[in-house]
């Protein structure tokens, strides 16, 4: 196996005078099919087209993109596995210290908007060229959508990028299709048939079945018409009922297409079958490596889409709600070269997608039908056509426990408790606690009260409980010491001081002691982002509190580390302010002590600006925002998502509205919970 071009010799090496495509991305090359850009390089050079990569190019010289001279067919442009500005910044604005997908992990070597900045670099040597944008940043951002790091509603990426062809989600059959009609000959103005994909028009086609969204002058007036718009786009993300969407936008219009329909297992086998070198390109060894590897370099990619439909993530809008999925033979064989490796310990580190557990679609209906438009197929309670069966994952993880030079094969990547719950067969439940638990289990349950847990459309705490109670059930029947470490959110949407304070309490009684917080972080084209933004919910029109002063934002995450001295007048305020002054004490239940603990064992809390009022969002019809400027918040994690790719099906960083590190802290052991 050989790796594509990095630069011109390697072009010639090969006897090639012109590539077909020169592919632009803000990541290192790493030829893994975790990586966007591997997956389609490699599915171009098996339908017979010459790819060349220039990896994370000096955005300040025109001369970086020039390296192979001018494409025979185009350029194809990604900022890479994430977007650009979640990869940059932490929830509170500050810029990040490193970056797993740079040669060394060092930060900086991408601008802030890449695949805009990269797209107008090419523009200036390359008047004419093709340009097709995808990956990320640029599907979550095919329409006019609000940016958290601007406070701004910003236009289609396709107006400001100057891109001519935007292809949106896995992108598979698209850059297929988009790569034959160029070869053909046809103008890449006329490729306006292709599912999944986006493109910029003066004129509409009448004669095609399509809905009309406010202008984007329109969104910007009035945030209800932004909320309203946001909500048929969400409920045309299906393949099967989606109808085509129309964004005016000044004097031209932005035209999405259908999803591409999902692949087929057959299909996904071949996707994963392609000859990629499974690592990074050897020129990064110097510098150390590409750091993002180490996470999926002993996993594999089980699944793509999901069916949860969380509020804060932008899966639903990216992947899809139906479930792809490979066979047990195309990932045995997989899992077969991982043992191959002279690196391979014994421990395949995941066997998963976005949701673990998810190894079918939700109901024979979605295969020719499609999802739901207006109903879930988890919240607020599993559908009762929903098909809760864990057969086929159960036979798939045994068959992978008795691979010759496998000892342990972990379920890291996440599972879905309430669909768990709702197989009548614990088969699965019993077998992941005997055999693929690395001494702590990662659920995301998110939040404890059931308000906030509406807006986050995940399932009342009450099955939380149900779990966490089986849960340590089998540990105990099994003679197992393993711990639960929950994921949970402050801020979101919906969550007031009292909902803050709830969260705390339950914290207490469970005796979790989180040394990192996890705040909710507004990323481009989520539910919970729209709250946010407009205030309302787009599912209902309802009228939404949104915590956004950075003082009480820093009050209801103090109140997940209350044990934190640091953190105790942070703490103090918040209970005052929620009127829970039976908190402040000796007693069993309080949170924190009458006396303030000596001098120099906190930190006074945050100075506030007299012009800041804590309190709800304005309505959808004010204009008037707070500054952006000094937002606060901490670094936390969503799940495994630095090197979870959105090509390979796993969790892509920037879908889900939280941030992106680790949280570490002192799991729940048996028996300490609420």
């Amino acid at each position: 196996m050989e790796f594509l071009p990095l630069c011109r010799q390697d072009m010639e090496d090969r006897g090639w005078t012109q590539c077909d495509f020169v592919y632009v991305i803000g990541d290192a090359y790493v030829d893994h099919p975790s990586f966007g850009h591997a997956i389609i390089s490699r599915i171009l050079e098996q339908a017979g087209y010459k790819v060349g990569i220039i990896s994370q190019p000096d955005w300040k010289n025109p001369k970086s993109i020039d390296i192979y001279g001018e494409p025979r067919l185009g350029f194809l442009v990604s900022s890479g596995n994430m977007d650009s500005m979640v990869n940059h910044y932490s929830v509170s604005k500050r810029r990040r210290s490193s970056d797993a997908f740079t040669p060394g992990g060092v930060m900086g070597k991408r601008p802030d908007y890449a695949t805009t900045v990269y797209c107008n670099l090419i523009r200036r040597t390359y008047k004419h060229i093709p340009i097709i944008i995808g990956g990320i940043e640029a599907s979550l951002r095919r329409f006019a959508h609000y940016d958290y790091w601007s406070d701004s509603l910003k236009h289609s990426i396709l107006v400001d990028s100057q891109a001519d062809l935007l292809l949106y989600g896995m992108g598979e059959r698209s850059i297929r299709e988009v790569a034959d009609a160029l070869n053909s000959g046809l103008d890449i103005h006329d490729i306006t048939y292709v599912d999944g994909t986006v493109y910029r028009t003066k004129e509409v086609d009448d004669s095609v079945p399509t809905l009309i969204l406010p202008p984007y002058e329109q969104l910007k007036e009035n945030k209800k018409h932004y909320a309203e718009s946001f909500r048929i786009q969400y409920n045309n993300c299906d393949p099967f009922t989606a109808k085509r969407l129309v964004e005016p936008c000044g004097n031209i219009f932005v035209v999405q297409n259908p999803p591409q329909k999902p692949l087929t297992q057959e299909e996904m086998d071949e996707t994963y079958a392609l000859p990629y070198c499974r690592a990074y390109h050897p020129s990064y060894e110097k510098a150390g490596g590409v750091p993002a590897i180490e996470e999926i370099q002993f996993s594999l990619t089980s699944n793509r889409g999901c069916f949860g439909a969380c509020s804060f993530c932008a899966l639903t809008f990216h992947q899809g709600r139906i479930i792809q999925t490979r066979s047990h033979e195309s990932i045995l064989e997989e899992a077969e070269k991982i043992i191959q490796h002279p690196d391979f310990k014994g421990y395949i580190h995941d066997v998963g997608g976005p949701t673990a557990n998810f190894r079918h679609p939700a109901c024979e209906k979605q295969l020719t039908k499609g999802a739901c438009p207006n109903r879930q197929c988890l919240y607020p309670t599993p559908c009762k056509n929903m098909k809760a069966d864990h057969n086929d994952y159960v036979a798939l993880l045994r068959k992978l426990r008795k691979l010759p030079g496998v000892k342990k094969v972990f379920v890291r990547s996440g599972i879905r408790f309430d669909y768990l719950l709702a197989d009548r067969k614990d088969t699965f439940f019993r077998e992941l606690v005997q055999y693929h638990i690395s001494g702590q289990l990662k659920v995301a349950p998110e939040h404890v009260a059931d308000p906030v847990l509406a807006r986050m459309g995940k399932p009342r705490n009450a099955v939380y409980n149900q779990f966490v109670e089986k849960y340590y059930k089998l540990n105990r029947e099994y003679g197992k010491d393993q711990y639960l470490v929950p994921y949970l959110m402050s801020s979101h949407p919906g969550s007031t001081m009292k909902e803050a304070v709830e969260l705390a309490e339950y914290i207490r009684d469970m005796g979790y002691n989180p040394e990192q917080v996890q705040d909710f972080y507004p990323t481009p084209s989520t539910l919970s982002t729209v709250m946010y933004y407009t205030g309302l919910d787009p599912r209902t029109m309802d009228h939404v509190y949104v915590p956004t002063d950075p003082h009480e934002k820093a009050m209801q995450r103090a109140l997940i580390q209350y044990r934190n001295p640091k953190n105790y007048y942070l703490v103090r305020e918040a209970l005052l302010k929620a009127h829970r002054e039976d908190l402040i004490g000796s007693g069993p239940k309080c949170l924190i002590r009458a006396v303030p603990p000596k001098a120099g064992g906190y930190t006074a809390p945050p100075p506030r600006k007299s012009s800041t009022k804590s309190g709800s969002k304005p309505s959808a019809n004010q204009s008037s925002r707070q500054s952006s400027s000094g937002r606060s918040g901490a670094k936390s994690y969503g799940g495994k998502i630095s090197s979870k790719s959105a090509a390979s099906g796993r969790n892509p960083a920037g879908a889900r509205g939280r941030s992106t590190t680790s949280p570490r802290g002192k799991a729940s052991k048996p028996g300490k919970r609420r």
